[in-house]
């Protein structure tokens, strides 16, 4: 088993919405485990590698059909049958291990809780519409949503069953790169985040392989 990782840094508060609220405090919570801490599910961050990587594939046209294939065996296809099964596992994007543990602790020995937690990462925001004749907010329309606040790094293991080709990995750096928006309120400012690769030994490799998808693709072209 060969085990990369996707850093991911917070540029701007981010909210990793999980589709509900609190009822009286806010409209939209952030995913959190069970001692508080914000993650990014690691479905959800495949599906964006995915999109990112599909975007460009998208304008390659005459090497389009060689980028699809390897997509393809990298995030497998939908309905992946054994023989079609995507060649990498996305993680959920956490927090490092060594801050969570140290947490879990206090939380078990009931020096902390949960709920301390989350307030000690998050903020909560509030948006209303505005009345584009009135200029004035537009009655209840009034919302409000939990943020995990910005410059905090949270990291997902790509996970490969066996050595993953130099291919495979140029087109998964690009995803990476091109990745600058997660989570929910990504098209209004939220969730602006920077992304890098890096190697089973922790060395970042972000670069290398996006200069050798321009190499391969000038073969293929």
């Amino acid at each position: 088993m060969i085990i990369y990782q996707l850093k991911i840094t917070l540029l701007s508060d981010t909210t990793f919405g999980r589709g509900d609220g609190v009822a009286g405090l806010i409209d939209q919570e952030v995913e959190h485990d069970s001692c508080g801490f914000p993650y990014l599910r690691g479905r959800t961050l495949k599906g964006l590698l995915r999109e990112e990587c599909d975007n460009l594939i998208a304008v390659l046209h005459d090497s389009r059909p060689y980028w699809e294939n390897l997509a393809c065996t990298l995030f497998g296809t939908p309905g992946s049958t054994v023989g079609t099964i995507a060649a990498m596992h996305v993680g959920d994007a956490c927090l490092p291990d060594d801050l969570r543990e140290a947490i879990a602790w206090q939380i078990q020995d009931e020096s902390l809780k949960r709920e301390e937690v989350l307030e000690s990462l998050t903020t909560i925001r509030r948006q209303t519409a505005i009345d584009s004749q009135t200029g004035t907010a537009d009655e209840g329309s009034l919302c409000s949503f939990r943020v995990v606040i910005r410059q905090l790094e949270f990291k997902a293991d790509l996970i490969f069953e066996g050595q993953p080709s130099d291919e495979m990995l140029s087109i998964l750096a690009v995803g990476v790169l091109a990745l600058r928006r997660v989570g929910s309120g990504r098209n209004r400012g939220r969730g602006y985040v920077r992304c890098t690769l890096h190697n089973h030994a922790g060395k970042e490799v972000t670069r290398d392989y996006v200069s050798l998808f321009g190499q391969i693709q000038e073969k293929v072209a």
